[in-house]
């Protein structure tokens, strides 16, 4: 994989939404996503969402759990997974799926069986144990690839990710050995060069199996990164740029984010 696309594959396949500031991306993102939801949840038995965590990821969620419609969506066929994990303690603040579960999953009726989160740093097992583990739990419920193969997690229906100023995503960051790795669902990171240390991620296989994969993206220090993801630079070195769903890849961004975006990649 030479992990380089050209700008034209950019410009067919990548849309670009810009909202005025980060509150904004925040109601924009929960808003479609609920709304997805209502409609999936009707036409389908399962549906998959991928979620982040980060200051955009969970203020998105946030808004969801303040929309009307969340009563439309039938919770018992959602299952809920999370795209990485900051290894500590099950009741740290800093775990994402706290955050998430203040955020949005305390307030729907989701069953308990359909939350699957990544172990923590005091379940007993280690970082390297606790990636195997979830990579039993996403083989329960394998998928189809694009070419017909079998692959040993779920496509998401929906994939939600930030993209760091550095351009990682999930907890795969630049010139690290975890983004070029495609035999493995998730695996652990350890001495990240982001706080905690120790983390779990799925790989990048696994992201570009979801058929919706919503990029959200605030803040001018997050331009440069943007910037490049659009370009097409290699995602070894910018791993936002390779993040490619199957239906769709979209960017939701403030305008403080898009100041380097090419006028014709915003969707108007």
């Amino acid at each position: 994989m030479s992990g380089r696309w050209t700008p034209n594959d950019w410009i067919a396949e990548r849309r670009v939404t810009v909202s005025p500031d980060a509150e904004s991306v925040a109601r924009r993102v929960g808003k479609r996503l609920i709304r997805k939801l209502v409609t999936l949840t009707a036409a389908q038995e399962v549906v998959h969402v991928g979620l982040t965590g980060g200051r955009a990821g969970v203020s998105a969620l946030a808004a969801a759990a303040r929309r009307a419609e969340l009563t439309e969506v039938n919770w018992d066929r959602v299952h809920f997974w999370w795209s990485d994990e900051r290894f500590v303690a099950a009741d740290d603040a800093d775990r994402n799926d706290r955050q998430a579960r203040d955020a949005l999953l305390n307030a729907i009726p989701i069953p308990a069986v359909n939350v699957h989160t990544i172990a923590a740093s005091d379940s007993g097992l280690t970082a390297d144990e606790a990636a195997a583990r979830y990579e039993e739990d996403l083989a329960a419920f394998s998928s189809t690839g694009t070419e017909g193969q079998p692959q040993p997690w779920p496509s998401f229906d929906i994939c939600l990710l930030g993209v760091g100023p550095d351009a990682h995503i999930c907890s795969l960051f630049p010139d690290r050995a975890e983004i070029l790795i495609d035999d493995r669902a998730a695996v652990a990171v350890h001495d990240s060069p982001k706080l905690p240390s120790t983390r779990v991620t799925l790989t990048r296989p696994v992201v570009n199996s979801s058929e919706r994969l919503w990029l959200i993206v605030t803040g001018q220090e997050k331009a440069m990164a943007l910037g490049l993801a659009l370009a097409g630079a290699s995602y070894a070195s910018v791993p936002a740029a390779g993040a490619k769903g199957r239906r769709h890849t979209k960017f939701f961004v403030d305008t403080a984010a898009a100041a380097d975006v090419a006028p014709e990649l915003i969707e108007r």
